[in-house]
């Protein structure tokens, strides 16, 4: 996959939105693949990590969050959703599952329901080790404040709005891959 040119199609300007992604998806990138080097006997997929850890934000264009110069009609939540309808159109069904998989730590059928979240109503969990890696790097870094990285402690305050559940995948992640 050449994720430059997938991300060139969605977002043909160089304006403001696009900035955005580039910057905080490159931050992500770097965290996850300081992961795959720090910890060679996880074997991850280096190259599949770059690729999905650059493409996970790809749906924002299509949410409404004016804060972050997205003007789209959907919820933002649901950007990781859009996104990976996107990637399953483009032929990436692995990529599409990391785009998908990376809201809070994780989000299940249970949480969804409960929480009147406008998803389908079926576990968007990481699965695979390189799933849970960008998930992971992905939560010390915010879109809406770009110069700043995040703490544990600061990423598992964030997380704390979707459920103790997803904080403690979270604390585990911390173990894993610190």
């Amino acid at each position: 996959m050449n994720y430059n040119i997938i991300i060139d199609k969605y977002y043909p300007q160089d304006n403001r939105l696009k900035e955005i992604l580039m910057i905080h998806s490159r931050q992500v990138t770097v965290r996850a693949l300081k992961v795959c080097d720090l910890h060679p006997e996880l074997h991850l997929d280096r190259q599949f990590v770059e690729e999905a850890a650059m493409i996970h934000d790809i749906g924002i264009f299509l949410c409404d969050a004016p804060a972050i110069c997205c003007f789209g009609k959907e919820h933002y939540l649901r950007h990781g959703f859009l996104g990976a309808e996107l990637m399953r159109k483009e032929g990436y069904p692995g990529h599409a599952r990391v785009c998908e998989r990376h809201t809070g730590a994780g989000l299940t059928a249970e949480s969804i329901i409960a929480g009147h979240l406008l998803l389908p109503h079926r576990d968007f969990l990481p699965e695979t080790m390189e799933e849970k890696v960008i998930c992971y790097a992905d939560k010390f870094y915010s879109k809406s404040n770009l110069q700043h990285e995040k703490t544990v402690e600061q990423a598992e305050r964030s997380l704390a709005k979707f459920g103790e559940e997803g904080v403690e995948r979270f604390r585990e992640w911390v173990k894993m891959f610190a």
